[in-house]
């Protein structure tokens, strides 16, 4: 049987999720281009949130959402993927381990493997090659602001709350 306040939980952490995947998309604006990316530190700011708030799987899901919105208005690259969903899912496997706001600041750990994987996999798959080191700057260069932007915020909130 089905508890209700596990059903109650989950959709929570559901609308959670996709209030801020939505403000994700709505701060798109704010970015900037390098080669055939385009660097969203605000994404990391929410990954960070996310990662934290509604744990792993739920980060990967509000980062996918979110790359699929602004692919689909033409705000966003196919590097939403491999930049975005990597750091939300470390945010929250270690926040899951630590149960430490601390976890993040771990985001660029995650970003770090999305800008492999945009280097290896996507970019030559799509035809948009680049080197690794170009991902990693550009990848690392929006990730580190964002996951102190997503901590500090993170620490307002639990403030806020007591």
């Amino acid at each position: 049987m089905i508890k209700l306040s596990s059903v109650r939980g989950s959709l929570q952490k559901l609308a959670l999720t996709a209030t801020l995947a939505g403000l994700s998309v709505i701060l798109s604006p704010f970015y900037f281009p390098v080669g055939p990316t385009k660097c969203y530190p605000f994404q990391h700011m929410i990954n960070a949130l996310t990662g934290v708030l509604v744990g792993p799987l739920y980060a990967i899901l509000g980062a996918t959402i979110t790359g699929i919105i602004r692919n689909s208005l033409g705000v966003g690259t196919i590097f939403a993927f491999p930049g975005g969903i990597p750091g939300g899912f470390i945010v929250g496997l270690i926040y899951w381990i630590t149960r430490r706001d601390e976890a993040a600041l771990s985001e660029p750990m995650g970003t770090f493997i999305g800008a492999l994987l945009s280097a290896y996999i996507v970019g030559p798959a799509v035809g948009k090659n680049m080197a690794v080191e170009a991902f990693i700057i550009a990848f690392l260069a929006s990730s580190i602001p964002g996951s102190i932007l997503g901590y500090i915020i993170l620490k307002i909130i639990r403030k806020a709350v007591k």
